[in-house]
């Protein structure tokens, strides 16, 4: 593989530059150039250009494990070691969260109970939402992103930005998750302990839905282990790629990747490397196929 690997690169790069870097015998390289592939290197190459094709549409962020689950989806017979040894050999590799810690500041009218204890699994949808606020700096100013994600399948079911961060910015998020699902009543709404939560106004709207409130306690980022993982995912795969110039470029940036990359395509470790979109709809065609009679 890593001769095909020079073969393949050596219009962008000098042979001998590739050969040292590669650790290979230039002769046994050109040695290799004469002959006729076998069948297992010409599977090698087609598998490779369908792994770089793979990582490059996942924005460069895909890992082994979730090209791996791409890849059995799509119905190759393939295991981790092959597509970790490829994608070494191509220099390709997943993208690795870095550790954050949001500062909670403001006043707290109402502190609620913490009613899910970072149990996370909920049994069907509309159960555990919750939701937080993350920043993030363009030249223009900072962009503040409200989400609301749904434990059971881990999608995104409401969220709205805005220049600064406030009690509308999350009402307006926790309206567009109420529409999105019916407008359910008895969720349980859970957040961290920000004066954007504690408000007033933001208890009695839940009251209103028919929600019940939850909170995890100040400072501690497992208490609201999902959405944390979601800010570190957005973080490390959209926000962290680029410098933003203008508010607007962010937050266009921002809606393609909720709704189009990360709801619909994104493999989801906890998921069964499914995206949140397929594994709602694998759950209903689950629970919507009849029960054979019993005997």
């Amino acid at each position: 593989m890593r001769y095909a690997f020079i073969e393949r690169e050596k219009a962008n790069y000098p042979i001998t530059r590739l050969i040292r870097v590669l650790q290979v015998s230039r002769s046994a390289y050109y040695v290799w150039r004469t002959r006729v592939p076998s069948e297992r290197e010409r599977a090698n190459e087609a598998l490779l250009k369908r792994i770089q094709a793979v990582h490059e549409a996942s924005r460069g962020t895909y890992g082994v494990k979730r090209i791996l689950a791409e890849l059995k989806a799509e119905g190759w017979t393939v295991n981790h070691k092959r597509v970790a040894r490829l994608m070494r050999v191509a220099g390709l590799q997943g993208t690795h969260r870095r550790s954050s810690r949001r500062k909670v500041v403001g006043t707290r009218h109402n502190r609620f109970e913490d009613h899910v204890q970072r149990n996370f699994k909920a049994t069907e949808p509309n159960v555990v939402w919750v939701a937080d606020v993350t920043e993030h700096p363009t030249t223009e100013g900072i962009v503040y992103l409200s989400s609301v994600i749904d434990a059971y399948h881990r999608k995104v079911i409401g969220w709205a930005m805005a220049n600064r961060e406030s009690t509308d910015l999350v009402l307006d998020s926790l309206e567009m998750a109420w529409k999105n699902t019916n407008r359910p009543t008895g969720v349980i709404h859970h957040s961290d302990q920000g004066s954007i939560y504690t408000s007033i106004r933001f208890g009695a709207t839940l009251q209103q839905r028919g929600m019940i409130g939850s909170m995890g306690r100040t400072g501690t980022p497992a208490d609201n282990a999902v959405m944390e993982s979601f800010h570190a995912t957005l973080q490390t795969e959209l926000l962290n790629t680029q410098d933003w110039t203008t508010r607007d470029e962010l937050m266009t940036a921002i809606f393609s990747f909720i709704e189009i990359h990360y709801n619909r395509k994104r493999r989801h470790s906890t998921l069964g490397y499914q995206s949140p979109v397929d594994y709602e709809r694998s759950m209903q065609a689950t629970q919507a196929t009849p029960r054979p009679p019993s005997p």
